[in-house]
C-alpha cells in the first residue's frame, strides 16, 4: 500500500502509532528493573504489580470501546494520551516513592486500553473491506517499529538518568496529543457482514454456518496464548544455549520480518478463506516451537521465523475476520479482540510458569516446546470440533424452538 493511498490523518495515525511505542517500550520493557532495584519492591510483588498491569492494558480494550462509542473516535484518543502523558509524567516524583510509581504504571496502562481501539477504528473509518488489510498491516508494522527500537534507545539512559527518560516520554506523549487535537472528526461504523446475504461475502464456501463454527474472538485467545510461550520463555531458553548477543539479533530480525512482511502479505491473507489462514497460522506456530527444541543457533532462528510467519497471519486474520462478522462500531470489534488477547495472555502467564518450572526442574527444557507445539495443534481442532457441535445442536433445535408455544 503506497503513501499516496493514506489519507493525511492516516499518516498521521501511523506515525503517531510509531512515536508512542517508542516512548512506551523505552519505559516498559524496563519496569520491573526500576520496581525491583530502584523502589526496592520484592520480587514477588512486582510480579502481581505486571501481571495486573498487562491485564488492565488488554481487557480495559472493552472500556476503550464504550468511550469512543459515547464521546467519538478522537476524543477517546485525546483522554487515552492525556492519560498516559500524566503517567509517564508521574514516574518522575515516583522515583523517590514507589506508591506513586505503581500508581503511574496503571495510568500508563489505562492509557494505553483506552487508545487502542479507537485509534484503529479511526484509521479504518469510512475504508471499503478492500483497504482494511493493508491499514491494518501498516498500523501492525508501525507499532512493532516501535517496539523494537524502543528497548534499545533508551538503554543508555533508563538506570543512569531515568528522571530525564520519563521526562521525554512525557513530552514526546504531550506533543503527539497535540496533533491528535488537528485530527478531523470521524463516524465509527460497523462494517461487516453480519446479517447480510451469503452471496454478499465471496470466499466463504459455507457462509454464516462457517462464521459461527470459527469464532474470532476464541482463536485469537488462543493465538495470543500459544506466542506468549515464545514471547516470555525464548530468552531463558536461548540465552544459556548461544548467547545474549545472538538472542539480540534474533530479537531485532524477528522485528524487521514482522515490520516489513505482514503489510506484503495483507492482501493475500485477507483473501485466504478463514478457516486456511487458521491451518497455516497455527501450523506455523506448531512447526516454529517444535524446531525451537532441536535448540542451537539454527533451531532458534528457523524457529523464531517460523513463529514470526504464525504471528503475522493469525494476529491479522483474526482482527480481518472479526471485522468482517460484526456489524458493532469498529471500535468495539477492537476492544473485544484486546480483551481476547489478554485472556490468552493472562493464561500462557499462569500455565507456562508451571510448565517451564517443571521441564528445568526436570532438565528437560526441551519437553517444554514440544508440549507448546501439541498444544498449537491440538487446541485449535479441539475449538473446531466444540464450535461445529454446538452449531449443529442450535440447528438441532432450530425447528423445535420454532413450533414451541409463547
Amino acid at each position: 500500500m503506497g503513501s499516496r493511498t493514506l489519507t493525511g490523518p492516516q499518516l498521521f495515525l501511523l506515525g503517531g502509532s510509531f512515536l508512542i511505542t517508542l516512548g512506551s517500550f523505552a519505559v516498559l520493557p524496563y519496569m520491573s528493573v526500576l520496581l525491583h532495584d530502584r523502589f526496592g519492591l520484592g520480587l514477588g510483588v512486582v510480579g502481581v504489580v505486571l501481571a495486573v498491569a498487562s491485564l488492565v492494558q488488554f481487557s480495559g480494550g472493552v472500556v476503550g470501546a464504550a468511550l469512543a462509542a459515547r464521546i467519538g473516535l478522537r476524543a477517546t484518543m485525546l483522554v487515552a494520551l492525556a492519560v498516559r502523558t500524566a503517567g509517564f509524567a508521574a514516574f518522575v516524583p515516583g522515583l523517590t516513592r514507589p506508591v506513586v510509581a505503581v500508581a503511574a504504571l496503571f495510568l500508563v496502562s489505562c492509557g494505553a486500553a483506552l487508545y487502542l481501539p479507537a485509534n484503529k477504528a479511526y484509521l479504518v473509518a469510512g475504508c471499503g473491506a478492500e483497504r482494511r488489510p493493508g491499514l491494518l498491516a501498516a498500523s501492525g508494522s508501525a507499532f512493532n517499529a516501535g517496539i523494537a527500537l524502543g528497548p534499545p534507545a533508551a538503554a543508555p539512559f533508563v538506570l543512569t538518568s531515568p528522571a530525564g527518560l520519563f521526562t521525554g516520554v512525557a513530552v514526546l506523549f504531550a506533543l503527539v496529543g497535540a496533533g491528535h487535537v488537528l485530527l478531523p472528526s470521524v463516524a465509527d461504523e460497523g462494517g461487516g457482514v453480519a446479517g447480510k446475504a451469503v452471496e454478499d461475502r465471496p470466499g466463504e464456501a459455507d457462509g454464516v454456518a462457517a462464521g459461527s463454527r470459527l469464532p474470532p474472538f476464541a482463536f485469537t485467545v488462543l493465538a495470543v496464548y500459544v506466542f506468549m510461550f515464545f514471547q516470555h520463555y525464548l530468552a531463558l531458553y536461548a540465552v544459556p544455549r548461544t548467547s545474549t548477543t545472538f538472542y539480540g539479533a534474533v530479537l531485532m530480525g524477528y522485528a524487521i520480518l514482522l515490520v516489513v512482511a505482514q503489510p506484503l502479505l495483507a492482501r493475500r491473507l485477507a483473501a485466504l478463506p478463514y478457516a486456511a489462514a487458521l491451518r497455516l497460522g497455527f501450523g506455523a506456530m506448531a512447526a516454529g516451537t517444535a524446531v525451537l527444541a532441536l535448540g542451537g543457533r539454527a533451531g532458534i532462528a528457523v524457529g523464531s521465523v517460523l513463529l514470526c510467519l504464525g504471528e503475522i497471519v493469525l494476529f491479522l486474520k483474526n482482527d480481518l475476520e472479526a471485522l468482517a462478522r460484526s456489524t458493532a462500531p469498529s471500535a468495539t470489534v477492537f476492544g473485544r479482540q484486546r480483551l481476547a488477547a489478554g485472556l490468552g495472555a493472562f493464561a500462557a502467564a499462569v500455565v507456562g510458569g508451571q510448565l517451564y518450572g517443571v521441564a528445568e526442574r526436570a532438565a528437560a527444557v526441551t519437553v517444554f516446546w514440544l508440549v507448546v507445539s501439541a498444544q498449537a495443534v491440538v487446541l485449535p481442532a479441539l475449538l473446531v470440533v466444540w464450535a461445529g457441535g454446538a452449531a449443529r445442536r442450535r440447528a438441532g433445535d432450530g425447528p423445535v424452538a420454532a413450533h414451541r408455544p409463547r
